[in-house]
């Protein structure tokens, strides 16, 4: 019921305006129709008179006057907002029933008419949810409002909010417009597959997608794996003139292009919208895209300049911007700080926000803001236990997949796969975690899972994750081929194809090939030279090769850490810090780099020689809270190969032979043809001088990886520590020969065989031709 409806004319009047959608109007229960009638003002009666008769103009200067001649009338205040709706003045209707809401707060007719109005302005969306939410209460059944609510949540970027109301509405028989704007905040969400169902439902009650729809329907295509039709719908609807229309299908039509493996293209199509202040959010967009999937560090660094333009000259902007750019700018190291603000700004406007707080703990950890520690106990204190609305556990799994993943929060990224989220990379992300555990089994199924889906199966980024699966198994060559096949596949993106160019580096480095890792990292600088990250990794592959030296080395990584925050941890940083010796000027480091990444196994061994330089006790201790630390997250000790690894080359560190020895006996009793451990306990053997163990070792070594380069050298040392100085030679000269097969040359070996060879000569008694003058 309306309240302060009185008569059947005002009923009559307002249903010719053609505005109350669905809201019953009556006069009040037990009140005759005559005496309603004459409690209704002769002014008001004449309003809505005029106002049925199509003249709009004179009945808002009757409402008007009638208004001061009974300014407690809400029959009059209500005409005047009608009439200025029809009169397309809806600034002016707003105001007029925000009038009525403060002296009747549960009127219905008004309540309604805001959340509809809420719609056409970004900053009257929050006071349109608020309104409909006061009507929900009065007639919680009422799907239009309800649906109205949910679009307004949309358009305010709270899409929990919004796909909760729109899982009540769906399940009803809701209209084609409904259905219209349920696809395309499903779309926004990021829930393509949803958006998609509900677009093509839309099409079934045939009716056709145009305008701005049709932009969140070629995003749905897009991210279904359907690009192609995406840039044919695009290109169908784009105009030869630049306005607002085409800047937006432009934009849309890059990020098309891109995903149909089209990234010239891509760019092609924006440059029309470069220097223009009205196309500044949407090519920010795109750049932002491209940058992300070509790894192109200057367009990220475009896109933030232009979101931040954005923000700044966009007044009052609404949280669905604010978090958009807070999104961008947390992914460009140089702006995270401003990307901080943003998020605080948003915390305090939608508290509630999960995943906005998740979002901004996760930066506030990137700037070194919030340790490791305090980061996973405010994470859990948010996500456990996981909300049991579906809608909220999609917004969190899609939160989750945009991070890399934290192995304390495992349950929670297998309970939502449980819960069946629609987020296909969730997968992805579990399968990364399962690999950190050596559950390589679980890893593989992951990641079927993730290929079934229309994404998965476009995406080569799973063939990095085999690859180290391969890795891991011992299986370098097939590992290698992997990555190599990423190089020169073009339908993998630019930033898959450096992290195999990365990963294929990692494994020549793992066989005993430095020089070809590092002209791996030449083609990487090559592709980007001002890449800070490829640089450092260069130092640490040149420095493993023997290219560079300590000092050098050591100052590449003091001008890292300089120019950097210290929540910023690259893998590069991982690897150039472990393979540089133990020093105690950088234990601070080797702990904030273990806090960040418990997992690293080098970094470890260096914190733990020097606390054994120290105090023995304190680094015997810092191993037992390492293993323990792992053994809280194996499903079984006895099976996990990690762990007798790790405690294998921490004993090694604490000088502990014994032990090492026990533990990489142990993953040979499961995996007898383990090259890793079969290497890692020939080494042992030989620190034992038991040289005929160690060579056997070896040796078997080169039977499951005939080229490992270091398997091949250990046995040259092993022959000169046994005094055969001639056959140690002898196989340094093969090692020359088949370094200089694959096209690299270690300068290291030339030293070490001079150094054989001095050696040799002093024995007999003769002065080496180099040491005579």
């Amino acid at each position: 019921m309306i309240q302060g409806s009185r008569t059947k004319n005002l009923i009559s009047a307002v249903c010719l305006g053609g505005l109350l959608i669905g809201v019953p109007l009556m006069q009040p229960l037990g009140m005759p129709i005559a005496q309603a009638q004459e409690a209704v003002p002769a002014a008001v009666r004449q309003g809505f008179t005029l106002l049925g008769q199509g003249l709009v103009n004179d009945a808002i200067a009757t409402f008007r006057s009638a208004i001061r001649q009974y300014p407690g009338s809400i029959e009059a205040k209500l005409g005047l907002a009608i009439a200025y709706r029809r009169a397309g003045r809806d600034a002016d209707a707003w105001q007029t029933y925000q009038q009525v809401l403060a002296q009747e707060p549960n009127n219905q007719l008004a309540l309604k008419t805001i959340g509809i109005l809420g719609g056409f302005r970004a900053e009257w969306q929050q006071t349109g949810i608020e309104a409909l939410t006061t009507l929900l209460t009065l007639n919680p059944n009422d799907l239009d409002t309800r649906a109205q609510r949910a679009l307004l949540y949309g358009y305010q970027g709270q899409f929990a909010d919004a796909l909760t109301d729109y899982e009540l509405v769906l399940q009803r028989n809701p209209t084609p417009d409904v259905l219209l704007g349920a696809a395309q905040v499903y779309t926004y969400s990021g829930n393509y597959a949803q958006g998609l169902a509900l677009f093509n439902r839309y099409q079934s009650t045939g009716k056709p997608i145009t305008g701005k729809a049709s932009i969140a329907y070629t995003r749905a295509l897009r991210g279904t794996g359907n690009a192609a039709q995406a840039i044919a719908i695009l290109q169908a609807q784009l105009p030869p003139q630049i306005n607002t229309t085409s800047i937006q299908l432009r934009s849309e039509l890059s990020q098309a292009y891109l995903a149909n493996g089209q990234p010239t293209e891509a760019l092609a199509v924006l440059d029309p919208l470069r220097g223009r202040s009205d196309a500044r959010l949407p090519l920010a967009r795109a750049l932002n895209e491209i940058g992300q999937r070509q790894n192109l560090s200057a367009l990220l660094s475009q896109s933030a300049d232009l979101y931040r333009q954005v923000v700044l000259s966009t007044p009052n902007p609404s949280p669905l911007l604010l978090r958009e750019a807070a999104d961008v700018l947390s992914g460009v190291p140089t702006q995270r700080q401003s990307a901080l603000q943003l998020y605080n700004q948003l915390v305090k406007l939608q508290p509630n926000d999960r995943v906005l707080s998740l979002q901004k703990l996760t930066l506030e950890n990137q700037l070194g803001l919030l340790s490791r520690g305090d980061l996973h106990q405010q994470q859990r204190s948010l996500l456990q236990p996981l909300p049991s609305n579906p809608a909220e556990q999609q917004a969190i799994a899609q939160a989750l997949s945009r991070i890399d993943p934290d192995p304390d929060l495992l349950p929670i990224y297998q309970s939502l796969l449980q819960a069946k989220v629609n987020e296909p990379f969730l997968n992805f992300r579990l399968a990364q975690l399962l690999i950190e555990k050596n559950d390589l089994n679980g890893a593989k199924a992951a990641l079927v899972a993730y290929q079934a889906t229309a994404v998965g199966a476009n995406d080569q980024a799973p063939q990095l994750l085999l690859a180290e699966i391969d890795r891991r198994q011992g299986n370098l060559d097939a590992a290698a081929q992997r990555y190599q096949a990423l190089t020169t596949n073009s339908s993998a993106d630019l930033d898959v194809q450096v992290a195999a160019l990365r990963g294929l580096a990692g494994i020549r480095l793992t066989q005993g090939r430095p020089g070809d890792a590092l002209a791996l990292y030449e083609q990487l600088l090559a592709k980007n030279p001002q890449d800070l990250q490829v640089q450092l990794g260069r130092t640490s592959v040149a420095y493993q090769a023997g290219r560079v030296s300590a000092t050098e080395a050591e100052a590449a990584l003091n001008a890292w850490l300089q120019a950097h925050s210290p929540g910023d941890t690259p893998p590069e940083l991982y690897s150039l810090v472990g393979a540089l010796p133990a020093a105690p000027q950088r234990e601070a480091l080797y702990t904030k780099l273990i806090e960040a990444n418990p997992s690293n196994v080098q970094v470890q061994v260096r914190l733990v020689q020097v606390l054994a330089q120290r105090d023995p006790n304190l680094a015997q201790a810092q191993v037992n809270r390492l293993l323990a630390r792992v053994r809280s997250t194996a499903s079984d000790d006895r099976n996990n190969v990690g762990l007798y690894f790790l405690q294998g080359q921490l004993a090694q560190a604490l000088g502990n032979l014994t032990q090492a020895d026990a533990a990489y006996q142990a993953i040979l009793a499961q995996q007898p043809e383990n090259a890793d451990a079969l290497a890692a306990l020939g080494g042992i053997h030989f620190q034992q001088r038991r040289f005929d163990s160690a060579s056997s070792l070896y040796s078997q070594v080169l039977t499951f990886r005939p080229d490992d380069l270091e398997a091949r050298k250990s046995l040259a040392e092993l022959a000169a520590a046994q005094g055969n100085s001639l056959e140690a030679m002898q196989q340094f000269e093969q090692l020359q020969l088949q370094q200089a097969a694959t096209g690299s040359a270690d300068p290291n070996l030339s030293r070490r065989m001079q150094q054989i060879q001095e050696d040799f000569l002093k024995q007999r008694g003769f002065q080496p031709a180099w040491e005579r003058y």
